[in-house]
């Protein structure tokens, strides 16, 4: 990596595998943290550029989480440089940590961290840690995994209330926490700091689930893609939860690799507010102070509430 470039590595991403790939001026970057609606923003960005509800490959090979380790790093770029089309890259990485070309759009997507750590809890569990493993092993070897483990272990909780407070109380830095309050809330300020640029837009799971058509709208605009208007409604309703859901098998990440329990389990629910369960005003007062010593006043509006709730934001 560059020297003024953040190196983000943990056990499941390096960023330095963006190195040498060789952008297009059109590409679109979708720069979210986990569990903030990623495959949901590529879902969008594969309906808007293909016009189409349905897609000729997995969504996984049509956008490849780039820094992933556990796809072969030539293999990813070769993919990428047969494509045609218009294409939408997928990363975990921040804004600050990924190469910028001009012409390129960088897409980031919030959603209240309550959720992100709910979410992140049913992810783990419906991951199949063998496989994955083996995965990784074919393409990075295993001489790296026990310092990369020990920067980062997993969570060690037994319940999804003990998982919360641990994901929430994580104090690595965001460039070696895979999933954590901090690394979630820093990913969030560096991509509305920069919010007003023409080749950076955010948007919030919030706002996608209050208006999913309004939204799709706000980043066709962005995008410079015209939609005729009798394509909207089979885009929109395709990009909705519970078609996802039906087409899991098709939609989640790393599909080839099968490394979920259950494809479907990983569109656990994208309701939301499961943390009330456990979270009385007691917890929810730690959690504010937490979240107040980790994030600006904008910031952390943004993140619980999305655009609509925290216009001064925008």
């Amino acid at each position: 990596m560059t020297e003024t470039r953040p190196h983000y590595l943990s056990v499941v991403h390096d960023n330095a595998r963006w190195e040498g790939f060789r952008f297009r001026p059109d590409d679109i970057v979708i720069s979210t943290p986990p569990k903030c609606g990623t495959t949901w923003m590529q879902m969008i960005c594969g309906l808007l550029i293909f016009q189409d509800p349905k897609f000729d490959r997995p969504l996984d090979e049509i956008s490849p989480w780039l820094d992933m380790v556990i796809k072969d790093r030539a293999w990813v770029f070769a993919l990428l440089d047969a494509q045609k089309h218009r294409r939408f890259i997928k990363t975990h990485t921040p804004l600050d940590g990924l190469p910028r070309q001009h012409g390129v759009t960088y897409i980031c997507v919030g959603r209240d961290p309550r959720d992100v750590a709910v979410s992140w809890y049913y992810h783990f569990e419906n991951m199949d840690p063998e496989a994955f493993f083996a995965a990784r092993e074919k393409t990075m070897g295993v001489d790296d995994l026990a310092d990369l483990m020990a920067m980062d272990p997993p969570p060690s909780g037994e319940t999804i209330e003990d998982r919360f407070w641990e994901w929430m109380d994580n104090p690595r830095p965001p460039v070696h926490a895979t999933c954590s309050l901090r690394s979630t809330l820093h990913h969030f300020d560096l991509a509305l700091r920069e919010s007003d640029r023409a080749d950076v837009v955010a948007f919030h799971y919030a706002d996608l689930k209050a208006d999913l058509e309004g939204e799709m709208r706000r980043l066709a605009d962005r995008l410079a893609i015209v939609v005729p208007e009798d394509r909207w409604p089979p885009l929109v309703e395709a990009a909705s939860f519970q078609r996802m859901r039906e087409r899991a098998d098709e939609l989640v990440p790393n599909s080839t690799e099968a490394i979920w329990k259950e494809n479907r389990g990983f569109f656990h629910s994208g309701r939301g507010g499961g943390w009330r369960e456990f979270m009385g005003e007691e917890a929810q007062r730690r959690y504010e102070e937490r979240v107040a010593a980790l994030a600006k006043p904008e910031v952390a509006a943004w993140a619980h509430t999305g655009w609509r709730g925290a216009p001064g934001a925008r």
